[in-house]
């Protein structure tokens, strides 16, 4: 049978991938996005807002062939002041998305991008003592205690899971390692524009975080493992009604990684000293330097802002804990992709410098 995907959240990392990993299997692929991106060939765009549910069915009906698609993935949501309104706009957005597919009889399956903060906590108790999980991170450890805007959205495919019988998985990625730009949690890139940033003015190349995090195991999920997992997920019958971890496969330590880091891009390392220095107070200055190096090398994005997210990269190098990820669950069932993770960066640098992105 014809498959066809409507990515939800085609601009960001994990929507990016998906979308390309999707289509060169053969499928049919829609990219939802408020701006979607023009440059995946063969994405069919779609333009909607789905906080805005009149116009969001509009552009549906407008874009979707016959009664698709067959399968949906929802790899997107907005960043709002707290978790109660991460709740209520992030759990809106897919009760609104899958409200408007209701009627369409094609559907079959939906597959949900959420993450480890599942496990560690909503980001006004993220990681907070009290609450810090048992390590690795497994799919049977139950909800914590605490609201979480990712439980609300699971809540929201479930419901109408019950309701249109389709059926559903759930995808928890840790850090997504991938190129995009405007994306609200990117460590790789934001780690990319820091180490370049040393380089042009001289300064350390600082590792921001706690020493449990410097000295403790932890993984990254690079955007191709997901999108591979997603793919998946959607071809396996066993898969079906599922939660699954998703991350490279390997494990490493900052201290480790952070070396090799610095020297691809040829900077001095300057590891845990003491106490974390985050990088939003580092990089609170830095507009008008990256400003100046974009004018410099003739780079694409001279907004800084636009390619850094220092505020996530401090929750995610700031972790009290050393954070591993179990993916038994996909493994039992066949799923056997692995990606090294020391990789997943320097192909990210070699695009973002291809990308005329970073110098």
């Amino acid at each position: 049978m014809q498959r066809s995907a409507l990515v939800v959240g085609a601009s960001g990392i994990g929507g990016r991938y998906t979308a390309r990993e999707l289509l060169a299997n053969g499928w049919t692929v829609y990219g939802l996005a408020r701006t979607p991106p023009r440059d995946l060939p063969g994405m069919i765009p779609v333009a909607a807002d789905l906080l805005d549910p009149p116009a969001l069915n509009m552009a549906l009906d407008a874009a979707l062939a016959g009664d698709g698609p067959t399968h949906v993935f929802i790899t997107t949501w907005m960043r709002q002041d707290s978790e109660a309104e991460n709740i209520r706009v992030n759990a809106a957005m897919v009760r609104n998305l899958l409200d408007a597919l209701s009627a369409r009889t094609a559907l079959r399956h939906v597959a949900l991008v959420t993450g480890l903060k599942h496990y560690l906590g909503p980001f006004e108790a993220y990681a907070s003592a009290g609450t810090l999980p048992d390590t690795p991170l497994r799919e049977s450890q139950p909800r914590l205690p605490l609201e979480n805007f990712y439980y609300a959205q699971e809540d929201e495919v479930y419901a109408a899971a019950a309701r249109d019988r389709f059926t559903w998985t759930v995808h928890r990625p840790h850090t997504i390692v991938g190129l995009a730009v405007g994306n609200a949690m990117n460590l790789g890139t934001t780690l990319a524009v820091y180490a370049s940033i040393c380089k042009e003015t001289g300064r350390p190349f600082q590792f921001p975080g706690s020493q449990a995090q410097w000295d403790g195991l932890s993984d990254v999920t690079d955007a191709r493992m997901l999108a591979r997992q997603l793919r998946w997920a959607a071809d396996t019958d066993a898969a079906r009604n599922q939660a699954f971890n998703i991350t490279n496969g390997d494990y490493f330590r900052w201290s480790w990684l952070w070396r090799r880091l610095a020297a691809w891009f040829g900077v001095q390392a300057a590891g845990f000293d003491g106490q974390a220095q985050p990088l939003e107070g580092i990089m609170a200055n830095d507009a008008d330097v990256w400003r100046s190096i974009a004018a410099k090398h003739k780079l694409r994005e001279a907004d800084l802002g636009r390619l850094v997210s220092p505020w996530h990269t401090d929750l995610d190098l700031g972790r009290p804990i050393e954070v591993m990820t179990d993916m038994a669950n996909s493994r039992r069932l066949g799923f056997a992709a692995w990606q090294a993770t020391e990789d997943s960066f320097f192909d990210l640098f070699t695009a973002l410098r291809v990308e005329r992105l970073i110098p």
